[in-house]
C-alpha cells in the first residue's frame, strides 16, 4: 500500500502539471479539445491524492513503523483518535493534508463551473492546479511521507503529548480549510486579471468561497486559542506567538476584503484595492506556511522538521512579483466608475475599517518578522512580546470596534445631519448610560483598565445599533405583512441573509471583544505551596487541597492528580482535579488543567509541582468572561451560516446574468 501511495503522488504531480498547461493553452487558443482534456486533470489529481492519503492513514492504523513519518509521530499505545490526527501532526503529513483539501476544493469548483465555460474558469483551474503542483513537488522530492526506514523498529516515538488533545484534532483541519479555501478566490482573481474580464463576475463566483474560508480561518484561530488555554497550562489563550500571528494576519486582511468588496458590488468602486486585498490574503496564507516551516523561529506551534522555508519564500516572491505586474498592466481596466462622495458615508466607514484592519495586520507582520531581520542583519536575537502588540493594536482595535457600530446605521453616499441624529441618537445614548453605570463599578487605575472601560462602552454602542436594526426591521415587516413578531423576525433574516447574517457575525465579534477586554484587564492569579488541608483564597473562592493520587492510565502514561474542593459563600460548588501527565520516553511532564467556566468568570487550576510528601504547588487563575470568546465564536458561526445559506432569488438572478454574459468556445472547435 505504501508503494501505491508513493506512486499516486507521482501521478498526481504529472497530471497537475499537464492540466495547468492544457487549461492555459485551451483558454488562449480557444480550443475545446484541450479544454475537455484538461477538464479531467482535477479529478485524476484528486483521486490520486485521496489514494495516497488513505495509504498513509492505513500505515498509521496498522502501526507500520517502516515509514519514517509513522515512526516519528505514532506508537502502538496511541489512541486511534490521535493516530487519525497524527496524519497532520508533522510536516510531511500536513503538506499531504494541504494537498488533499486543495484538490477537494478544486474538484468542487470544477463541478460548480464546468457548464459555464466562462473565459476566467480555465485560467482559474490552471492557477489551482499550479499551486497543487507546487505542494506535490515538495511531497515527491523533498518531504516524502512514504520515506522508508531500512530496519523498521518495533515501536514508534509517539505523538507529542501537547498534541494529544481534542482541540488539536479539530484546530489544524479547521485552520487548513480556511488557509486553502482562499486559493479559490485568489485563483479567480488572477484569472480575471489574465483574461481581462475585470467586472464583478469573479467576485460573485467566489463570494460563498470567501465567506466560508473566512469562517474556517476565524474558527481555526479560536480553536487554537482554546487548545492553548486548556493544554499549555499558562492561564492564557493568546500570546502573540509568531505562528499565532501567521494565522491571525490572513484573517484580518480577509476581513478587510469582505467589507470593501461590498462597495465594489454596490457602487463600482475600489477595484484595484479589492484585487490587491484578495491577493494579499492568499500571500498571507503562504507566509503563514513559511513561518511554520522555515525553521527561523522558535514556537510551540512549529514543526520539528521545519526545513522548507526557502521553497515557500521563493513561492512568495513569485506570487508577489507576478500579481504586481498583472495589476499594474491592468490598471486602465480596473478604473472605478464612481468616487467617494463624502467622508460621512457608509463607503467611507468601510474604507476606514479597511485601513484600521490593515494597520493591525501590518503591526502584527512587523512584530513577527523583526526578530528574523534583526538576527540576519545584526546577529542579535530580539524577542517581540505582547507589550508591543498590545500597545499598537489595542487603540486601533478600539477604533475598529466603534466603526462596527457606525457602518450599519450611517447612510450610503452622504449622510445628512438629520440622518446622523436619527440613527445615532439612541445607540450613543445607550452607550453613555452604560458608561455611567459602569464608571463607579470598574477600576480605572491604569491604561489597560481605561482601555477596557472604553471597550465596554463601545460594545454597548455596537450592540445597541445592531439590535435597533433588528428591531426596526422586525416591526416594519410585522406591520406590513400582519405577522407575529417571531415570524416577522425570521422572515426578515431569511429574506435578507447577507445583511442580517453579517449583523449576527458582528454581535459575535463584539462578544469576543468584551471577553478579551475583561480577561486581560481584570484577571488575577495566585501561586501557593500547600499541604493536605491547606486552603487558597481568590476572588471569593476558597480551594481546599484534599489529596494527591497517582494513576497508571496506560502502559506509557502516568497521571498525578491533585484534588481540591472549591467553595464559595461557604458552599461546595466544584471539585478541581488538575493533573501532571508523564509519558514514557518524554523528559517533560504535561500539565492538564481543570477549569470551571461560566459566563461571568473561569476558575483555572494548575498542578505546577508536587513532592513525595504529597505537598504541591498550585496555581489558580481567575479569568473574567473568557467564555464570551468561545460563545462569540458560535454566534459568528451562526451568522456565517445565515450569510452563506443558498438564496433562491439570488441564484435565479445569477443564472440570468450568466446566460447574458456566457462566453463559449468557438463553434468551429466543437
Amino acid at each position: 500500500m505504501n508503494d501505491i501511495g508513493e506512486f499516486t503522488l507521482m501521478v498526481a504531480l504529472a497530471t497537475s502539471l499537464y492540466g495547468t498547461v492544457a487549461y492555459v493553452m485551451a483558454a488562449r487558443g480557444n480550443r475545446i479539445d484541450l479544454y475537455l482534456s484538461a477538464d479531467k486533470a482535477p479529478l485524476i489529481t484528486w483521486a490520486c491524492v485521496i489514494i495516497s492519503s488513505i495509504a498513509l492513514w492505513k500505515a498509521f492504523f496498522t502501526n507500520d513503523f517502516s515509514l519514517q513519518y509513522v515512526y516519528a509521530y505514532s506508537n502502538i499505545e496511541l489512541d486511534y483518535f490521535y493516530k487519525f490526527s497524527s496524519f497532520w501532526g508533522g510536516q510531511k503529513g500536513s503538506l499531504l493534508f494541504w494537498a488533499l483539501i486543495l484538490t477537494t476544493y478544486m474538484v468542487v469548483v470544477h463541478f460548480q463551473n464546468r457548464s459555464k465555460s466562462l473565459v476566467v474558469v480555465p485560467y482559474a483551474m490552471a492557477v489551482m492546479l499550479a499551486i497543487t503542483a507546487f505542494f506535490l513537488l515538495l511531497l515527491n522530492f523533498s518531504t516524502n511521507p512514504f520515506e522508508r526506514i531500512p530496519l523498521p523498529p518495533e515501536d514508534g516515538r509517539g505523538l507529542n503529548p501537547l498534541l494529544q488533545n481534542y482541540w488539536m484534532v479539530i484546530h489544524p483541519p479547521t485552520l487548513y480549510l480556511g488557509y486553502v479555501g482562499f486559493t479559490v478566490p485568489f485563483a479567480f482573481a488572477v484569472a480575471a486579471l489574465i483574461s481581462k474580464n475585470l467586472d464583478d463576475a469573479w467576485i460573485r463566483l467566489t463570494r460563498k468561497w470567501t465567506v466560508v474560508s473566512w469562517f474556517f480561518l476565524c474558527m481555526g484561530n479560536l480553536f487554537g486559542a482554546s487548545w492553548a488555554y486548556v493544554e499549555l497550562g499558562w492561564g492564557g489563550y493568546w500570546a502573540w506567538d509568531p505562528v499565532e500571528n501567521a494565522a491571525f494576519m490572513p484573517l484580518i486582511v480577509a476581513t478587510a476584503y469582505l467589507h470593501s468588496v461590498m462597495i465594489q458590488e454596490k457602487k463600482d468602486m475600489m477595484k484595484v484595492w479589492n484585487m490587491s486585498l484578495i491577493l494579499l490574503t492568499f500571500v498571507m496564507t503562504i507566509f503563514g506556511t513559511f513561518i511554520t516551516r522555515s525553521g527561523l523561529i522558535q514556537s510551540v506551534h512549529t514543526f520539528d522538521e521545519a526545513t522548507l522555508g526557502y521553497y515557500f519564500l521563493g513561492l512568495l516572491f513569485f506570487i508577489i512579483t507576478a500579481c504586481s505586474v498583472l495589476i499594474v498592466s491592468r490598471l486602465s481596466l480596473l478604473k472605478s466608475k464612481n468616487e467617494l462622495d463624502s467622508f460621512l458615508s457608509r463607503e467611507a466607514s468601510f474604507l476606514f475599517n479597511n485601513l484600521l484592519l490593515l494597520g493591525i495586520a501590518f503591526a502584527t507582520f512587523w512584530g513577527t518578522i523583526f526578530p528574523i531581520i534583526s538576527e540576519a542583519v545584526r546577529g542579535v536575537k530580539i524577542t517581540v512580546g505582547p507589550p508591543f502588540y498590545n500597545q499598537v493594536n489595542v487603540p486601533i482595535g478600539l477604533a475598529l470596534l466603534a466603526l462596527i457600530g457606525v457602518g450599519p446605521i450611517i447612510a450610503w453616499r452622504k449622510a445628512t445631519w438629520s440622518n446622523l441624529r436619527k440613527n445615532f441618537l439612541k445607540p450613543v445614548l445607550f452607550a453613555l448610560i452604560g458608561g455611567a453605570i459602569l464608571f463607579p463599578v470598574l477600576p480605572l487605575s491604569n491604561r489597560s483598565e481605561v482601555y477596557t472601560y472604553i471597550a465596554f462602552i463601545l460594545c454597548i454602542f455596537v450592540l445597541s445599533s445592531m439590535f435597533i436594526e433588528f428591531f426596526k426591521g422586525t416591526v416594519a415587516r410585522r406591520d406590513l405583512h400582519k405577522e407575529t413578531t417571531i415570524r416577522a423576525l425570521g422572515s426578515l433574516i431569511w429574506n435578507n441573509k447577507r445583511r442580517y447574517g453579517g449583523y449576527t457575525v458582528h454581535i459575535g465579534v463584539v462578544m469576543i471583544y468584551a471577553g478579551i477586554a475583561a480577561s486581560q484587564s481584570y484577571g488575577t492569579h495566585i501561586e501557593k505551596r500547600v499541604k493536605i488541608g491547606d486552603t487558597i483564597e481568590i476572588k471569593g473562592y476558597m480551594l481546599r487541597y484534599e489529596k494527591l493520587t497517582a494513576v497508571q492510565a496506560t502502559s506509557v502514561k502516568t497521571r498525578i492528580i491533585a484534588q481540591l474542593a472549591v467553595e464559595k459563600g461557604g458552599k461546595k460548588i466544584w471539585t478541581a482535579r488538575p493533573e501532571k501527565e508523564f509519558y514514557k520516553g518524554q523528559n517533560q511532564p504535561v500539565s492538564e488543567v481543570d477549569v470551571r467556566s461560566t459566563l461571568a468568570s473561569d476558575l483555572y487550576v494548575i498542578l505546577a509541582d508536587f513532592s513525595e510528601d504529597e505537598s504541591a504547588t498550585i496555581k489558580v487563575y481567575y479569568n473574567p468572561m473568557v467564555k464570551w470568546l468561545w460563545t462569540g465564536g458560535w454566534v459568528i458561526a451562526l451568522g456565517t451560516m445565515v450569510c452563506a445559506w443558498p438564496d433562491r432569488l439570488e441564484q435565479r438572478r445569477r443564472l440570468e446574468r450568466l446566460k447574458r454574459q456566457q462566453i463559449v468556445f468557438s463553434p468551429a472547435q466543437e
